[in-house]
C-alpha cells in the first residue's frame, strides 16, 4: 500500500476530520480553561483586598463551565465519576448563583 492510500483510508475512516488538528483544539481548550481559573482567583482576591467584596457572579460563570464540561463527559461516557463531579459543579454553580443574585439585591 503506498503512502497516499494509507492516507486517504485514514481520512476516510475519520470523515476528514484531522486528528492533530483534534488534539491541538482540546489541549488548548483545556490550557484556556486553566487561564480562566487562575485570572478569576486573582480578580476575586483583588477585589477581596481593594474593594473588600468579591462578586460572586464570575465564580458562578466559572463553576457553570465546569458543571458543563462533566455533564456532556457524563451524557458522552456515562461514567459514574463524571456524574457525581458534574453534580458537585452543579451545587457549586447553583450555590454560587444564589450568593450573587443576594449580593446584586443587597442582601449580602
Amino acid at each position: 500500500m503506498e503512502k497516499e492510500e494509507i492516507l486517504l483510508k485514514a481520512q476516510k475512516e475519520n470523515k476528514g476530520v484531522d486528528l492533530a488538528e483534534r488534539k491541538v483544539a482540546k489541549d488548548g481548550t483545556w490550557v484556556a480553561y486553566f487561564v480562566i481559573v487562575w485570572l478569576v482567583i486573582i480578580v476575586d482576591l483583588v477585589n477581596g483586598f481593594v474593594l473588600h467584596n468579591v462578586n460572586r457572579g464570575m465564580d458562578f460563570v466559572l463553576f457553570s463551565a465546569a458543571f458543563v464540561v462533566f455533564l456532556i463527559k457524563y451524557i458522552k461516557l456515562r461514567r459514574k465519576h463524571e456524574l457525581v463531579v458534574m453534580l458537585i459543579w452543579g451545587l457549586a454553580s447553583i450555590s454560587m448563583l444564589t450568593v450573587w443574585i443576594l449580593q446584586l439585591s443587597q442582601v449580602i
